[in-house]
């Protein structure tokens, strides 16, 4: 039997997610989390055989919390679920540690499969976004945030997302100086000039949170 440990901060989501899982035979929702430290207190907690992660929740999440997870417990089959269709957000995911990335809009079937892959130590990427991942070359064609590091790019999404520097700063542990650092820098690398192009740029690629 897999025990999953689904960790979405949508309630909603992960009823639907339990009631996908129940029409298999050898798939169990063993617990279930709405932030990133529900993650790692269940983790502890239960025996998983797989984490099934959001990438966007509230305090420790998304790249830093695949990081936590993968430090802790190297051998976890960790499967990203997330709204973020777009090459660079799967890459980034892989690279902190996931073995395999799903996108919200997939078939059911799609993640089952997914699960009982990296349950059985394989690795899975979303159909849809093999191509992108396998043929996308850097270049003078490749879209700016390519340049952004991870915090850089994490940063961007939650100011996306309407967070507040501050906001960012304490989900983080980190100072809010440092997060305005972290700002300036994004948006010098991406050639915005304020806010609203920033919102602008996160839409168009599709790095808006839920």
């Amino acid at each position: 039997m897999i025990r999953v440990l689904i960790a979405d901060d949508h309630a909603i989501v992960r009823s639907g997610l339990k009631q996908i899982i129940a029409t298999t035979t050898d798939v169990v929702v063993a617990a279930e989390a709405a932030d990133g430290g529900a993650v790692l207190e269940q983790l502890r907690a239960a025996e998983i055989d797989l984490l099934l992660l959001d990438m966007t929740m509230p305090g420790v999440s998304g790249i830093d919390l695949i990081r936590r997870v993968r430090a802790e417990w190297p051998d976890l089959a960790i499967l990203i679920l997330s709204m973020h269709n777009e090459a660079q957000v799967a890459s980034r995911a892989l690279r902190a540690g996931a073995w395999g990335y799903v996108t919200k809009d997939s078939d059911p079937e799609v993640l089952i499969g997914a699960i009982r892959k990296l349950a059985a130590g394989g690795k899975f990427i979303d159909p849809s976004l093999v191509d992108a991942m396998v043929f996308h070359q850097r270049g003078q064609d490749a879209p700016a945030h390519e340049l952004l590091s991870d915090r850089e790019f994490q940063v961007l999404q939650r100011l996306a997302a309407g967070q507040t520097v501050n906001e960012i700063a304490e989900s983080f542990s980190l100072s809010a100086k440092t997060i305005s650092t972290h700002k300036m820098r994004l948006m010098q690398k991406l050639g915005l000039q304020n806010n609203a192009e920033l919102i602008r740029y996160a839409i168009k690629h599709g790095f808006t949170q839920e």
